[in-house]
């Protein structure tokens, strides 16, 4: 409940204050006199943004101070929540300096934005022109809805099923999008190693290869070369070897004679062995030296092979290849299949899938119980609102499961006509501004209960109505602020002489600069203003008599 609005440098407002009773607010005043000012101000307590055009004087700071009682015990887990210490009589301030910096205070400790418009809603329900245009939305039917089914906890444990579940999809669809990353990396990876596999390469093979390949290509050179030599060697007239050996046979009856001779016949002689053996080689080489197309195709297909993989992978010996292979052998390895994961974030997927469906179904049964009797109700305050020929319906639909959403599978529409032999349709379609105000005041003071407010302040609620009707717009009004604090600002003396407190808002001109001030009417002050709202500013005896029947009827 608000006990205490202060006010200081906003817009037309120098300075002020004003006290509401725990009942029914009435505030009237001249046009222009500062009323929706005054709303201006509140909704700074109540979260809205700040604007430093609102400054009255430029050079100081803005301070708009609401007292509040707070009986809405459950509201002890949203001060804990956000670090504040409940108190029941609770101070909400909201200054904003010259250079339109805002700071919020909740009890002196400072608080966002966020936090200070999540408490303004809960202490708050303020019907202006722009809400009672909510009524049109689905977002809206839907709260009040939910509120008269009690919903609220159903209704925010689905939410945050929901909210888990969304998040649990994301990281599937992240998931799979990095398997199939992953699946394109080890199919490249492993169509790399796969040409590695094929290859099978040797450590050392491409030397004794390259000389296989320069032995088979020269084949026929290297063959005249062997038969030269041993021909030189040993096959000619004067051989090589025969002429060693008649060197060895010329020394031989002389080396017992020098020691020098004697070690060069040895030294000689094992050159000559030496080079028998070599000779020997050679005709072997020679005998095996052979034109063999089909094996030369083989070495340069082999070489070919190791070197597109040397080229390719920036090598140049068959070790940094095998290094290579060994490297992509670890990393097929390391690569991560999450396919195991995958599945199982889809079991625990359609497990909450389920539930949600469980909770949704619960919800949308529990919305489906309150219809008839809120159509009802709502109908028979239309009729004492002086719309006797009106129709309200509430069509709910049940979504398909893939319609599944934060709210459940219910879509709800709000129908309606005011007029006899006309089928309704959607409020947004068919209601006029003052239909639509008495539509929300109806079904505002369905809720009120419902939704725990205990502050609802109505503006220009009378927007289209008068005589018969807004008596009995007055009277409804009356009844909700038995059990809710009321504050409605209005025009009409049938509203007006249903408060059990006054508010007068008026102008006065000081210094030459305007200024909004307040003043709470009681007895005779309050008879006299309620004429001048029936009869304008002239009051005669017979306006103040009809002002004091209206009062006490």
């Amino acid at each position: 409940m608000l006990h205490r609005l202060s006010i200081r440098n906003y817009a037309i407002i120098e300075k002020l204050e004003i006290e509401f009773c725990d009942r029914m607010n009435i505030i009237t005043g001249e046009t222009g006199a500062g009323k929706s000012i005054l709303l201006g101000a509140l909704s700074l307590i109540l979260g809205e943004r700040a604007d430093t055009k609102a400054l009255y004087n430029t050079e100081e700071k803005c301070v708009v101070e609401a007292d509040f009682e707070i009986e809405n015990k459950d509201l002890k887990s949203f001060f804990s929540k956000n670090e504040l210490d409940f108190d029941t009589h609770t101070i909400v301030r909201r200054e904003i300096n010259q250079s339109g910096k805002s700071r919020a205070f909740i009890n002196d400790t400072p608080i966002t934005l966020t936090v200070l418009k999540e408490l303004g809603e809960r202490l708050v329900n303020l019907h202006s022109q722009h809400e009672t245009l909510e009524l049109t939305k689905g977002g809206f039917q839907l709260d009040v809805i939910d509120t008269l089914a009690k919903n609220k906890e159903q209704r925010i444990k689905h939410k945050e099923l929901f909210a888990d579940y969304r998040k649990q999809v994301r990281l599937l669809e992240q998931l799979v999008e990095k398997n199939k990353s992953n699946s394109a990396e080890l199919d490249y990876i492993q169509f790399q190693f796969n040409e590695f596999a094929e290859a099978k390469l040797e450590a050392d093979e491409q030397i004794s290869l390259e000389t296989e390949q320069n032995t088979l290509s020269n084949v026929e050179e290297i063959k005249r070369a062997l038969q030269t030599s041993i021909q030189i060697l040993s096959e000619g007239e004067i051989s090589t070897l025969d002429q060693l050996t008649e060197v060895q046979s010329q020394l031989k009856n002389v080396k017992t004679y020098n020691k020098d001779i004697l070690s060069l016949t040895e030294r000689l002689h094992s050159a000559f062995e030496e080079l028998k053996d070599i000779n020997k080689e050679f005709e072997h080489l020679q005998e095996t030296a052979s034109l063999d197309p089909k094996r030369l195709e083989e070495v340069g297909a082999r070489l070919n092979t190791i070197y597109k993989l040397q080229k390719k992978h920036n090598a140049s010996t068959i070790e940094e290849l095998l290094k290579i292979q060994n490297d992509l052998q670890e990393k097929i390895a390391s690569v991560d299949n999450n396919s195991s994961e995958i599945e199982q974030l889809k079991t625990q997927l359609e497990k909450q899938f389920r539930e949600l469906l469980s909770v949704a179904d619960q919800l949308h049964q529990s919305r489906e119980k309150v219809l008839r009797e809120f159509q009802n109700n709502v109908v028979a305050l239309l009729e004492k609102i002086g719309m006797p020929n009106s129709v309200f319906k509430v069509e709910i639909k049940k979504l398909e499961h893939n319609q599944l959403n934060e709210n459940g599978l219910s879509e709800i529409k709000f129908l309606f006509s005011a007029n006899k032999g006309f089928a309704p349709h959607e409020i947004k379609d068919v209601a006029s501004g003052g239909e639509l105000s008495r539509l929300m005041l109806c079904i505002k003071s369905l809720i009120a209960d419902a939704g725990a407010l205990p502050t609802l302040i109505f503006d220009e609620i009378d927007a289209g109505i008068s005589g018969e009707v807004a008596l009995k717009v007055g009277e409804i009004m009356k009844k909700l602020s038995r059990n809710h604090q009321l504050i409605s600002i209005t025009h009409l003396p049938q509203i007006a002489r249903t408060g059990d407190a006054h508010i007068y808002i008026y102008k006065e001109t000081k210094d030459n600069r305007t200024h909004t001030l307040i003043k709470e009417l009681k007895g005779e002050e309050r008879v006299i203003e309620i004429a001048k709202m029936l009869s304008g500013d002239k009051v005669s005896d017979a306006s103040l008599a009809n002002a004091r029947e209206l009062i006490a009827s």
